[in-house]
């Protein structure tokens, strides 16, 4: 079998395939990373930090290989694929740095004599599944904090990325880690859910749809596993004041189209107050329109292709359905094969399907209220909670805006500042769990209380 493939979207062509595991051949690889878990847990903090670190720094030593490879497998523009890049090798570095941190006791304070502690202890072996948009970011900030408290990793990657996931297990194998720390697995749907099922496999952690998660989670459910989900979003742009609109403007494009709009914490709706509401659509549908389509390798380029011809044409389906239900096209809207450029819709009600769907695309939906409770009122009237993004010049409304929102993050006054420290997660449709941060490394780990006598 051959589900697993480079096909250029730029271009069409199916540069590459990549046989599927027989069930022996993935039995073999769970046992090997079982294996591994066992003298890895016991292996000392600094030594993992010390690989995990060399992990950071063989990213940057292939930054130009690893970013062509995605721009090959998915279509993100170069510039963006050099950041992902740098951007993982960060994620990286920072376990390394806080690999003792993530991994300390954690002394209690107790109502009787003696002593408590929280001591944090690796699981075992945990399942990764991963998708396409962000091939290596992904999988940084679900593998470098895990392998730092001392759990090993098996990696199912999107069928789309087969070389950008040998490229990362080849990062993890030429730092030095052990066989069977990092282990990559071409495999199915049907075998995936087997290795959720396997009792040697204590957790997973998914990063895709609803319908995914969905159906990971039930595999989980039923076999009693701890599961992390990070799913869509439809994230809200709240604008209610601005003493530099330009600059707003360019926030919200930028929010919009990073990653060709692909992105699960994309600004995706616009809110924005009456007041201001047509300023903003005039300089918005502007800006958009200027973004550049073309070749992912052309420095200029803004916008790529999208991922695939099938992801275009269902952005194009949802997009043409708005129109014919009602919606105004400011601009944008007619695909080029896989290329599909930014796009404005206005005038959406609730009553149009576009209203309660994600747009995984650079397609931004205007709105129109008429004060901060109608604009928080229309932020939280979704199924999703994953990010969110507030504009304002007043101090006391941003946090207490910030704090209406249902949503796993808030974001004041500024756009694409993901940083390793950061937690990253949602509420609702959007997941469970947490990834970045101290949180993630919190995610797989058993808090074991250890309490003693006097």
């Amino acid at each position: 079998m051959s589900d697993y493939a480079v096909v250029n979207p730029a271009t069409g062509e199916t540069l590459a395939t990549y046989d599927t595991l027989a069930d022996d051949e993935l039995e073999a690889r769970i046992a090997e990373a079982d294996a591994a878990f066992r003298a890895w847990r016991d292996v000392p903090v600094p030594e993992r930090a010390a690989l995990i670190r060399r992990v950071a720094e063989l990213h940057r030593e292939r930054r130009d290989q690893l970013a062509e490879t995605i721009v090959r497998e998915m279509g993100k523009p170069l510039a963006a694929a050099l950041g992902e890049v740098d951007f993982a090798a960060d994620i990286t570095e920072f376990y390394a740095d806080n690999a003792s941190t993530v991994t300390a006791d954690q002394p209690l304070d107790i109502l009787g004599d003696g002593t408590a502690v929280i001591r944090r202890s690796p699981l075992g072996v945990l399942l990764g599944i991963m998708p396409w948009n962000f091939p290596y970011y992904q999988v940084a900030r679900f593998a470098a904090p895990n392998l730092a408290v001392g759990n090993t990793i098996l990696l199912k990657h999107a069928p789309q990325c087969p070389e950008s996931a040998a490229a990362i297990e080849a990062l993890y194998r030429d730092a030095g880690f052990p066989e069977g720390a990092y282990v990559n697995l071409y495999i199915t749907n049907d075998q995936a859910a087997a290795v959720i099922a396997d009792p040697r496999v204590q957790g997973v952690s998914v990063t895709g749809s609803e319908r995914a998660g969905a159906a990971v989670a039930e595999v989980a459910g039923r076999n009693l596993k701890k599961v992390a989900l990070e799913l869509g979003g439809s994230d809200p742009f709240i604008l209610l004041s601005t003493d530099d609109l330009d600059a707003t403007v360019q926030a919200a494009v930028d929010a919009r189209l990073d990653n060709t709009g692909q992105s699960c914490n994309a600004a995706k709706r616009f809110i924005v107050v009456d007041d201001l509401y047509d300023a903003f659509v005039a300089k918005f549908t502007t800006a958009m329109a200027s973004a550049k389509v073309g070749d992912p390798f052309a420095e200029d380029t803004v916008l790529g292709p999208l991922s695939s011809v099938v992801a275009a044409e269902r952005l194009a389906a949802q997009v043409d359905k708005a129109v014919a239900q009602g919606a105004t096209l400011a601009t944008g809207g007619v695909r080029d094969g896989a290329y599909y450029p930014a796009t404005v819709l206005t005038d959406v009600t609730p009553e149009m399907d576009v209203y309660r769907e994600e747009l995984f695309g650079p397609v931004g939906v205007v709105y129109r209220v008429a004060d901060e409770d109608a604009a928080v009122k229309l932020a939280n009237d979704t199924t999703f909670g994953l990010g969110s993004y507030v504009f304002t010049t007043d101090a006391a409304q941003a946090e207490r805006v910030a704090d209406r929102i249902d949503a796993g993050m808030v974001y004041v006054n500024l756009v694409l500042a993901d940083s390793p420290e950061l937690p990253f997660g949602g509420v609702k449709r959007s997941g469970t769990g947490r990834e970045l941060g101290y949180l993630a490394a919190d995610e797989f780990v058993n808090k074991k209380l250890i309490r003693s006598a006097p």
